[in-house]
């Protein structure tokens, strides 16, 4: 077996990092996070090292997962002046876990490359459960020699996996699923709202649109939450704002018009600015339906 580290041990990362060492029998040698308390905690749960570089982090494991929020983080951790995880990363693999955009990935492998280390992109789609589970889906984007190598470890953190193609492509593709889970989920949010105002009940209008054309895997996952109120968040209206963003780059660089998803981000920048960003996406009925709202 593996010895695996971790870089980004929030609630996608320590449970993806629990299912390999507890129920795969991967040895998790180190982990880091910005949050050090967030660190300590699973680094004693799996008896790991908690690094304090992310040169630590490299030097103390074979295969090397990241899963950090944005760009600027994934560009600070492998191309940061300094301490990185490039530093004598030779014969190491990293494979990059989050919707980042597909530039960013391009930067991380070429980099890699250059000090003979093989970077692949893990694009996750599910959640918290599907983590701890080994059950995400998981799209692949990188060398296929280099998927193949890592295969059995990627089956084992997946219910399918998905090669999509060279680096970046699966940075692309996570992009237009989110951008359209975004879409329904704002779309659901205006239906139950208007229903709401219509003193339609929302069980009853829910039922209707799982029978008709309006039926989706939103309306499974958010109608209860958003007709409760219960914004507990899974995927928050933060990274929703951001991922519908990254739709956004990457249709103005091609001149593509999306008009549906720019008004999508508007509603999650909304929330954004409005103090509502660590809400669960489902938080957009706090918008939508009638009285939640102040403006």
């Amino acid at each position: 077996m593996s010895k695996v580290a971790f870089v980004g041990v929030g609630r996608m990362g320590a449970n993806m990092a629990r299912h390999l060492q507890f129920d795969c029998g991967h040895d998790i040698t180190a982990v880091y996070d910005v949050n050090k308390e967030v660190s300590a905690e699973i680094a004693a749960e799996l008896g790991a090292k908690d690094c304090t570089t992310l040169a630590e982090v490299t030097e103390a494991a074979e295969i090397i997962f990241t899963v950090v929020t944005n760009d600027n983080a994934m560009r600070a951790i492998f191309l940061g002046d300094g301490d990185n995880l490039l530093v004598d990363s030779s014969g190491k693999t990293f494979i990059n876990c989050a919707t980042l955009s597909p530039g960013i990935h391009k930067e991380v492998y070429a980099a890699g490359k250059a000090v003979d280390a093989d970077v692949l992109e893990g694009a996750m789609a599910s959640s918290i459960s599907q983590a701890r589970e080994g059950s995400l889906f998981l799209m692949i984007g990188g060398d296929e020699g280099v998927f193949n190598t890592h295969k059995e470890i990627l089956d084992q953190l997946s219910v399918n996996l998905s090669l999509c193609g060279e680096i970046g492509k699966a940075a692309e593709v996570k992009a237009l699923v989110n951008m359209v889970m975004n879409i329904n989920t704002a779309g659901l949010a205006e239906g139950l709202g208007l229903a709401c105002a219509l003193g339609i009940d929302i069980d009853l209008i829910c039922n209707i649109f799982s029978q008709t054309g309006a039926n989706s895997r939103v309306l499974e996952t958010d109608a209860e939450d958003m007709r409760d109120r219960d914004h507990e968040c899974w995927f928050s209206a933060e990274h929703a704002a951001k991922d519908s963003g990254i739709a956004q780059d990457i249709a103005n660089g091609l001149g593509v018009s999306l008009p549906v998803n720019d008004a999508t981000k508007a509603q999650y920048d909304k929330m954004v600015s409005e103090g509502l960003g660590e809400l669960d996406k489902s938080g957009i009925a706090e918008l939508t339906f009638p009285g939640r709202h102040s403006s």
